[in-house]
C-alpha cells in the first residue's frame, strides 16, 4: 500500500477575512475552528497516514488549542508565502518518504472524504490531480486600463480548489528547483508542477468545498455548519460524569484547569482535577467508552501528577475518531470553599481550549451543599458533568 501523507497549509494571516485580531484558520464556525474542522475530516479518512500541519510560530497556543486530541505530525513553520510554506511541509515530510501528498488549505473546512478519495485515485493514476468546478459566468481578461482583450471558451475553465494531490517525489524536486532559481510567484503547487513539464489531470470538484477568504464567507459557512450538524450528525448522545476528590495538605487547588490559592489542596493519583475529570468520564459516558479509571488506571505509575487536560483531550480524541462532535459541556462544582464564582470565566475558556470549542458551548456553575455532607463539612470537593455529543 502507498505511504500517503497531507500537507495542512495554515500559516497565512488572513486579514482578508477581517477580525484581525486572530488568524482566519482560528476562528471558530458552527463551535469549531477552521483548522479542526479541516484536519478532523483528514485525521478521520483511513487512507492518510501522516499529516503536516504548517503553522506560524507565534500561532503556537492557538494551534494547540484548536488540534487537541488529533494525531498530526509536529507543526513546521510556514514562510512569507504559500509557496515557501508548502515547500517546508514538504521537506519535513521527506524524511518518512511518502509516496504521495495530497497539499490542503485549512481555509476550506468543508471537504469530504469523497473528494480526498478522488484525489488518491486520481495522483495513483496520472501522478499530479487537482479538484476543479466548471465555469458558469462569461470570463474576461483586460488589460491594464481595465480594456477586454479576449473572452475565453468557458467549456475550457476550471475554478481549481484543494486538496492538490501528486507524487512525492516529482512535486519536491519542482519545489527544489523553483528555490534553486528564484521562483517565488508560484499560487498554488499544479502551477509549480506545470511549470516543470509535469502533466496535471482535473478532478471533479465539490460546489461546497468553498475557500473561507472575506467577511461574508464567514457567515455562508456558519449556515453551512449549522445545516451540516443538523442533517448529518442525527446521533445525539448525553452523559453524565461524577467525580470527588477529598482535602489533603497544600495551598492550592485544580479545578476545570485552572490553579486557585487555598488553604488545602486536592488528594489524587494525577493533579485531582475534579472539573475535568468530571467532564471527562460525560464524554466517555456518551461514546459507552469505559470511564476514566479503564484508560487511566490509578495503578499505572505514569499517571501520577499528571495533568487533567491531557484525559480530557484524550475523550475530545474518541469523539473526532468517531467522526462526531461536542454540541455543549456543563460542569458543576459542589464545594463551600474555595469561591468558583471570581474564576468560572477562566475555567469556561480553559476547558474550551482543551476542546477545541467555543466558549459559549461550555458552561461551569457552582454551588454548595448548605454545609450538609462531605463537601458541607469542608472535607473535599465534588464535581457533576454532562456532555452532549453529535454522531453521525
Amino acid at each position: 500500500m502507498p505511504l500517503i501523507a497531507a500537507i495542512i497549509v495554515a500559516a497565512g494571516r488572513g486579514s482578508r477575512a477581517g477580525g484581525d485580531d486572530i488568524p482566519k484558520q482560528f476562528r471558530q464556525i458552527g463551535g469549531q475552528t477552521l483548522l479542526r474542522r479541516t484536519l478532523r475530516v483528514f485525521a478521520g479518512y483511513d487512507g492518510i497516514d501522516l499529516i503536516q500541519t504548517v503553522i506560524r510560530s507565534e500561532d503556537g497556543d492557538l494551534y494547540r488549542a484548536a488540534t487537541g486530541g488529533i494525531q498530526t505530525l509536529p507543526p513546521v513553520e510556514g514562510g512569507t508565502t504559500r509557496q515557501a510554506s508548502v515547500y517546508a511541509g514538504l521537506k519535513a515530510l521527506e524524511a518518512h518518504a511518502p509516496d504521495m501528498v495530497l497539499i490542503h488549505d485549512a481555509a476550506r473546512p468543508f471537504a469530504t472524504p469523497a473528494l480526498i478519495g478522488r484525489a488518491i485515485a486520481a495522483a495513483e493514476r496520472t501522478g499530479a490531480a487537482i479538484p476543479g468546478l466548471a465555469v458558469t459566468d462569461t470570463i474576461k481578461v483586460i488589460d491594464h486600463h481595465g480594456l477586454v482583450g479576449e473572452t475565453p471558451e468557458r467549456a475550457q475553465l476550471r475554478a481549481v480548489q484543494t486538496p492538490q494531490a501528486f507524487a512525492f517525489a516529482p512535486l519536491l524536486e519542482a519545489h527544489h528547483r523553483a528555490a534553486r532559481e528564484a521562483r517565488h510567484d508560484f499560487t498554488d503547487d499544479a502551477a509549480l508542477a506545470e511549470w516543470t513539464g509535469m502533466q496535471v489531470v482535473v478532478f471533479d470538484g465539490e460546489p461546497g468545498n468553498i475557500k473561507i477568504t472575506h467577511p461574508e464567507d464567514f457567515m455562508r459557512s456558519e449556515a453551512m455548519a449549522k445545516q451540516a450538524m443538523t442533517s448529518a450528525f442525527t446521533d445525539i448522545r448525553t452523559g453524565t460524569g461524577i467525580d470527588v476528590h477529598a482535602f489533603g495538605p497544600g495551598d492550592h487547588v485544580i479545578i476545570g484547569g485552572i490553579r486557585l490559592p487555598h488553604d488545602k489542596a486536592l488528594t489524587g493519583h494525577s493533579d485531582a482535577d475534579v472539573g475535568l475529570h468530571a467532564l471527562t468520564d460525560a464524554i466517555l459516558g456518551a461514546l459507552a467508552d469505559g470511564d476514566i479509571g479503564s484508560h487511566f488506571p490509578p495503578s499505572d505509575p505514569q499517571w501520577r501528577g499528571a495533568s487533567s487536560d491531557r484525559f480530557l483531550q484524550f475523550a475530545v480524541g474518541r469523539v473526532t475518531a468517531r467522526g462526531g462532535a461536542i454540541a455543549h459541556l456543563d460542569l458543576t462544582i459542589v464545594c463551600e470553599a474555595p469561591k468558583i464564582g471570581p474564576h468560572r470565566d477562566a475555567m469556561r475558556t480553559r476547558i474550551a481550549a482543551i476542546a477545541g470549542l467555543d466558549v459559549e458551548r461550555v458552561a461551569v456553575k457552582a454551588t454548595t451543599s448548605e454545609r450538609l455532607g462531605f463537601t458541607g463539612r469542608g472535607e473535599g470537593i465534588a464535581a457533576y458533568a454532562t456532555a452532549t455529543v453529535r454522531l453521525p
